[in-house]
């Protein structure tokens, strides 16, 4: 049985701040990285990605994953020289903005200041461009503007600075246990979505259930 931790009102009433994880909070991508890191792997004549060859470049960085898939170090400069030839924009069709992101940032917004905090790197600005993000968060972190990514906490302490803040006047919302790791070593409140195996302060199904959590009337 997981442990379920609470935050109470009056933090609650301190939080300033939410920030968010990309693939799996505001995006389904699974179709996406899926064809993403396949068609990688087909060019070099390996077959498809595995369970959980998936599973770990779901949530890795980039760089990262392909280390992960080609395990020589002249097959990863050769992958790594044809993943940064290639154009992301066929695959942005597949990423599938989950329902109520939007609504929900208007809602927090502008009492709130939104973030992104991603172990993507070079992609997160096409992606916000292209699904009509542009204007909705007031700082994007990607893996490319910290020196160390998720799980290692900054990417979310970045956020806690920029705002000028306290790390409890945050919250992170995330789907993965790096997720949680990050948000553990900031001590920021974490917001775990979609995943009841994580340990969080809150758990939603929906992105819409964070108005309850922050209280939103």
């Amino acid at each position: 049985m997981r442990e379920e931790k609470k935050i109470n009102k009056v933090l609650i009433k301190d939080i300033k701040a939410v920030a968010f994880d990309c693939d799996g909070v505001m995006f389904d991508t699974t179709t996406a990285n899926k064809a993403y890191y396949n068609q990688i792997l087909e060019h070099f004549g390996r077959p498809a990605m595995t369970r959980d060859q998936f599973a770990y470049s779901h949530m890795h960085t980039v760089d990262q994953s392909i280390a992960h898939l080609f395990n020589e170090k002249t097959s990863i400069n050769a992958a790594q020289a044809y993943r940064k030839s290639m154009s992301y924009l066929p695959f942005l069709k597949y990423m599938e903005i989950e329902p109520y992101l939007i609504s929900l940032l208007e809602r927090l917004r502008p009492k709130y200041k939104t973030a992104v905090a991603t172990n993507r790197t070079d992609t997160m600005d096409r992606v916000i461009k292209a699904h009509g993000l542009v204007g909705y968060f007031d700082l994007v972190v990607s893996a490319s503007d910290v020196d160390r990514p998720k799980p290692h906490p900054d990417s979310l302490i970045k956020i806690v600075n920029h705002f000028e803040i306290e790390p409890y006047n945050l919250i992170y919302v995330g789907d993965s246990q790096l997720d949680e790791m990050a948000a553990n070593a900031a001590g920021i409140p974490f917001v775990a979505y979609n995943n009841g195996r994580l340990s969080a302060d809150f758990y939603v199904n929906s992105l819409n259930e964070i108005e309850n959590i922050l209280e939103l009337k």
